[in-house]
């Protein structure tokens, strides 16, 4: 049967549910995407103006619950039905998204992320069960690869959109966001129709209950919760995408060669993907990982099908390590092209095998049952990420700090906002933007960040390795 006969298929649910999605990850991607400049720039600029330490601690702590808790909703969803479940989560997205646009205050802030990550928790099990119960043995292979393309182009729009909103106000970034999940609501109501599913009759309680022993049960599996403790590694240098590299290329990388390499091509073009100062606004370079991913999934899976899963992740976790040292190494905004594309390719081929490897090793009897603990690593790799991004950043690469570490060794005094400390600092160094920012990156090496960042890419790519090679050569009872 061919891939047409089969995508003809698929039912009305099944395509509503992928709506959905799409829209869900336009909202999210939108505002994640420039969250780290949102939550780091100059209040002077119309952002919050918070440290790059608060930042991380923000950001990882919340994305890192985000992904922790489906394990607890999943179960939740299943006792009190699909279509309840997702009217929650939609309103507390809706609402979560508009409130974060309209508070300044850092606990204020924190509180309501954390709030909206409670409604994207919601979402996630329900739509990804959808997909399940909605596709067969004949058709998973494509609906589950049309879903995947589906997230990836949400995720390609979001960043977009918020680029050319945060110009006008940050606060429309928020705004769309929550309009985005209120077509969601209408969708849901007028057409989404409730798959078919095993009623769950448990109490609220024994569910939570139910669903945590379960985890339980599983980390007792010490070779597994090893693999899955290892691959936190792989998420914590992969999230670097959102929470580090954004703020790095604003701070540091010379955007403007590639809106040249644009407007040679054709003036329209770069000035609809450009900024008025003629630059590329970061979020709309990092969603050319997701771009890389719409094209090359296929392909990439295709090529690396003939290789067990085990060393495809070894050798994606190496190639994408390297990808990423190359994110930081050069402030030439077109090498950022090459380096995201080696990245892609690396998460293209580590990624999926994640999912297929933990599905090959679990018990025959508790296949779902393991595959529900991959959230596992995506939450540990978003906390450490987060702290990665905070603190270690700031000591390396901080522009603000490093300015300031500048000054201060050579007896230099200015007394001002962080937000007017370069303009003070060019005053009274007798040079220009671009020339202190030389001075900088000269001086101070922020570049020597993807140390940190590849070495631990490196570092779980060779523990990987190690642990199929002496660990899983052993056998369980010895």
């Amino acid at each position: 049967m061919s891939n047409f006969q089969l995508i003809k298929k698929l039912p009305k649910s099944y395509w509503v549910a992928n709506i959905m999605e799409l829209f869900e990850r336009w909202a999210y991607y939108g505002l994640f995407a420039v969250l780290a400049l949102y939550l780091t720039q100059s209040k002077e600029s119309g952002a919050l103006g918070f440290t790059q330490g608060e930042k991380g601690i923000l950001m990882g702590t919340v994305a890192g619950v985000l992904y922790f808790l489906p394990v607890i909703t999943g179960a939740l969803a299943d006792r009190f039905g699909y279509k309840r479940t997702l009217v929650i989560a939609y309103i507390i997205l809706c609402s979560g998204y508009f409130f974060m646009g309209q508070v300044t205050d850092y606990t204020a802030f924190f509180l309501i992320f954390l709030y909206t990550a409670i409604g994207a928790a919601l979402f996630k099990p329900v739509i990804s069960a959808t997909i399940a119960r909605t596709t067969n043995d004949a058709t998973a292979s494509i609906g589950f690869g049309i879903f995947y393309m589906i997230v990836n182009i949400g995720a390609f729009i979001g960043p977009v959109f918020a680029a050319k909103l945060r110009v006008i106000s940050w606060n429309y970034v928020f705004m769309i966001s929550s309009g985005i999940i209120l077509i969601n609501i209408l969708i849901l109501l007028l057409f989404f129709k409730i798959p078919e599913r095993v009623k769950n009759e448990d109490s609220f309680f024994y569910s939570i209950k139910k669903a945590l022993l379960n985890v339980v049960s599983v980390i007792f599996d010490f070779r597994f919760l090893f693999f899955l403790l290892i691959i936190i590694g792989f998420w914590a240098m992969y999230f670097q995408l959102f929470y580090s590299l954004p703020v790095f290329i604003d701070q540091w990388v010379d955007t403007r060669v590639i809106y040249n390499v644009f407007e040679s091509l054709s003036p329209s073009l770069a000035q609809f993907l450009g900024t008025k100062t003629e630059t590329i606004a970061p979020e709309m370079i990092i969603s050319i990982d997701t771009m890389y991913i719409i094209i090359f999934q296929i392909l990439v899976s295709t090529y690396v099908i003939r290789f067990k899963p085990l060393k495809t992740m070894i050798g994606g976790i190496f190639l994408a390590s390297v990808g990423l040292a190359f994110w930081f190494v050069t402030r030439n905004g077109l090498f950022l092209f090459g380096s995201i594309l080696l990245f892609a390719l690396g998460e293209m081929a580590c990624s999926p095998k994640i999912s297929q490897y933990i599905g090959k090793i679990a018990p025959a009897d508790k296949t779902a049952l393991y595959m529900g603990t991959s959230f596992i690593p995506l939450a540990g790799g978003n906390f450490l990420a987060g702290f990665l991004s905070g603190d270690v950043y700031t000591q390396i690469a901080d522009k603000t700090y490093l300015l300031k570490q500048y000054l201060y060794s050579h007896n230099i005094n200015i007394r001002c906002t962080d937000g007017e400390l370069f303009d003070k600092a060019c005053t009274q160094l007798n040079v220009n933007h671009q020339q202190l920012t030389d001075i900088l990156w000269n001086a101070q090496h922020p570049w020597i960040i993807f140390i940190v960042y590849s070495g631990i890419g490196f570092i779980t790519a060779l523990v990987l390795f190690l642990y199929d090679k002496f660990i899983l050569s052993k056998p369980i009872n010895k």
